[in-house]
């Protein structure tokens, strides 16, 4: 490895996606970090470091996925100890940052509980933050740190162009996620349409209209995650209704929580392209419609460049 500005990168993971984080070493040709994590009866969680740290550029991979608290929990935890065994800088690696949906009030008496997370994780000692798909880009605002957010389209553009085809259309679920939507509809050259969604509560969404002409069309729905796949699978009625010839998605975060994969199995949707920010369980690795795609060089590369102090939005270049 190339010599740095900041000393010896140190990379370390909690027990939230370690699969990743050995992806991510493999990257970057280094040696994860020896740590001690296990919980003790009552369910607290015991950290220890079991390399020097004091100088080190360290790095934290831990996504904030279900169990959202628990794996919060240590990610603070690591950086407290990290931080007291006089690290040079620690960096918080949060592939999926949990809560990120609750960013706003939208409704009276209730928490923004994202910028919570955000001040937990400064409190506890974090020096910069490095996080994929933002459910809202302005969670970087949350924190008064360095943010660098990257995007998993930089993955999926490769393998979307190898599925392109002339009659290929880009679906934004909803109003909201256009922005997204557009950016991969420019990437891939291809026209975009929108799913005018009516949310009735919490986890359920109701597909109203498509705006935008999907006659014929093989249509890629993207979105920043699948969580009980209710938006993702009116959304496929809805546009199979419309006269869509093919519905297919892609989303970054696999939640996938409750009656996803029951409602996916079940739905007409061809295909779904996601990666591994999530840990995922056997029978949704071996799911028939569903390919995941690994971030660890997007991250590995990142870390990289943080650790040099080179250009880490360069990697946005396709």
């Amino acid at each position: 490895m190339e010599q740095n500005l900041n000393g010896r990168v140190l990379l370390f993971s909690g027990r939230a996606n370690m699969d990743l984080a050995e992806d991510i070493c493999k990257y970057m040709k280094v040696e994860q970090g020896r740590t001690v994590i296990k919980d003790f009866s009552d369910k607290e969680i015991y950290v220890r470091i079991e390399e020097n740290v004091r100088g080190g550029d360290v790095f934290v991979i831990q996504p904030t996925c279900c169990p959202g608290n628990t794996n919060l929990m240590e990610l603070l935890i690591m950086i407290d100890a990290l931080k007291r065994s006089s690290a040079r800088r620690i960096t918080a690696v949060i592939p999926y940052y949990g809560y990120a949906r609750q960013d706003r009030k939208c409704e009276p008496r209730v928490p923004i509980t994202s910028k919570l997370v955000a001040d937990l994780l400064v409190t506890a000692g974090t020096d910069r933050v490095l996080t994929v798909d933002l459910h809202a880009g302005q969670i970087q605002g949350f924190f008064n740190i360095p943010v660098d957010h990257l995007y998993a389209m930089q993955v999926m553009i490769p393998y979307l162009e190898k599925m392109k085809s002339k009659d290929m259309m880009v679906i934004s679920p909803d109003a909201g996620g256009v922005e997204r939507a557009r950016a991969f509809a420019k990437r891939l050259d291809v026209n975009l349409a929108i799913i005018d969604k009516r949310r009735e509560a919490a986890n359920e969404a109701k597909a109203m209209n498509i705006i935008g002409d999907v006659v014929d069309k093989v249509c890629f729905v993207v979105d920043d995650m699948i969580d009980t796949a209710g938006t993702l699978v009116e959304g496929t009625a809805a546009l199979i209704k419309a006269g869509a010839r093919e519905v297919h998605a892609c989303c970054t975060h696999a939640v996938l929580s409750g009656p996803a994969i029951e409602r996916i199995s079940k739905s007409k949707i061809k295909s779904i392209v996601t990666t591994n920010t999530i840990p995922m369980s056997d029978d949704i690795k071996n799911h028939q419609k569903i390919k995941i795609l690994s971030v660890a060089p997007l991250l590995g590369e990142a870390i990289l460049r943080i650790n040099r102090e080179t250009s880490v939005s360069s990697l946005f270049d396709l």
